[in-house]
Parts: structure tokens; sequence; C-alpha cells
């Protein structure tokens, strides 16, 4: 069944089972049980060098419960910056409930209120099952540009992709999560994941990302 920008993150069947038993691989991510709920970690240190490559420093937060990824993936962003909101608090601005967070169209406008720019954020929607070469490139360069200003991208996910240490991560029920880095040029991405602390940074292809987003939609500067 399709989804798209504008269909809710869903409640899956695995999502039900997480609730009820926790953690059970990579099939359940999405849906973390509750988990280190206002302990914060560094992920990694905010460094840029003339090679094409940047990471940004996130004071990583877990989602406390299965359907907050949209509010916990929008908090690690805008950590980047200094900020420290709490997720209750954007869970309600974004219209957050158990059936996850609406589209990414409900992200940007909290992304750019905290941010303190109306128009520091805008939504990219990738319409087709799989992305193509220009829409890979475009969100290359989103992600590349908005790294570079010190801000981190948003990204609404679903489906299965495998990170460039050979790991699965399969969100099928939809997800959010950050893009707060980038190497070789913006060809490889490093991604901050709320749904599990002990896989809470990882670098994928932006192909790959690309790929994950396909259907759905990221929030970037504009």
């Amino acid at each position: 069944m399709r989804t798209d920008l504008i269909r809710k993150t869903a409640l899956t069947a695995a999502g039900l089972a997480a609730t009820a038993g926790g953690i059970a691989g990579p099939a359940l991510a999405a849906h973390a049980a509750p988990t280190h709920q206002g302990t914060t970690a560094s992920v990694q240190t905010d460094r840029k060098s003339s090679h094409g490559e940047r990471e940004l420093n996130v004071r990583y937060q877990a989602q406390p419960n299965f359907y907050y990824c949209g509010p916990a993936a929008t908090r690690n962003a805008l950590s980047v910056q200094g900020k420290d909101i709490d997720v209750d608090a954007m869970a309600k601005e974004m219209g957050t409930t158990e059936d996850g967070t609406n589209s990414i169209n409900d992200i940007t406008p909290v992304l750019n209120k905290e941010t303190g720019k109306k128009n520091a954020y805008r939504s990219v929607e990738i319409r087709d099952s799989k992305a193509d070469r220009k829409q890979t490139d475009k969100l290359r360069t989103d992600i590349v540009r908005t790294i570079d200003d010190g801000r981190a991208v948003v990204a609404n996910i679903a489906g299965t992709t495998t990170d460039t240490d050979g790991t699965t991560h399969s969100f099928e029920g939809g997800h959010y999560i950050s893009v707060v880095g980038y190497t070789n040029g913006g060809n490889t991405v490093t991604i901050a994941d709320s749904a599990n602390p002990d896989q809470a940074s990882y670098r994928i292809s932006v192909d790959n990302l690309a790929d994950w987003i396909a259907t759905r939609g990221y929030s970037a500067a504009s």
C-alpha cells in the first residue's frame, strides 16, 4: 500500500508487539519501548574539514515511547543548535498521537519556530516509490547545505535499508530520523536515530537514504 507525504506513520502490528514486549530485533526498532527519557548523550562532536565532510554535535535523546519518533527526531535535530525542547511540548504542537506524526509538514513549522526564522526550513517530497537520480542529487545538496549552515535535516522514512557497516534498519510502519553529518561530499550521511539508543548513530549512503525517504519527505534548509 502506497504511503506518501501526507499519510500518517502507522502503528503497525510490530509496534503493538513492541509495546507488549520491548525491542525484539531490527523489525521492531521503529517502535522502541520507553527508554532513557530525559537522558542525553553526545553522538558526535561538531567538526568541519576541507575534505567534504562535517559532523554536528548532537545531544542525543531516545524516544520515550513507540510513537514519539517525530518529536524525538526534531528534538535531536534542534539540539545541534544548542536547543533543548521538551518532546511532550513538541508532540502537542505536531498533533502527534499513538498513530504517530502525520507528515513532515507537521515537523517543518516546529523547526522554523524553534530555529527562530519563519522560512529556515522547507518540506521536500520524494513522491515516487524509488528516488531517481535528480531527487537523490537534490537530497545530497540539501543535506550538505543544511549541515554547513549548522542545522540538521529531519526525514520521514519507511521500509528497510542497510548502513555502511552492513547493519539492517527496518521501519515498515514508518519512522522519523535526523541527518546530522556527511562525508565524501555528501555521498555518505550520518543518522541520529531515536528508536534504539544502542544504534543511536550510524552512516548510510545518500542513495539508500533517498530510497528510504521515497513516498514521504524531509525537512531541510530553504
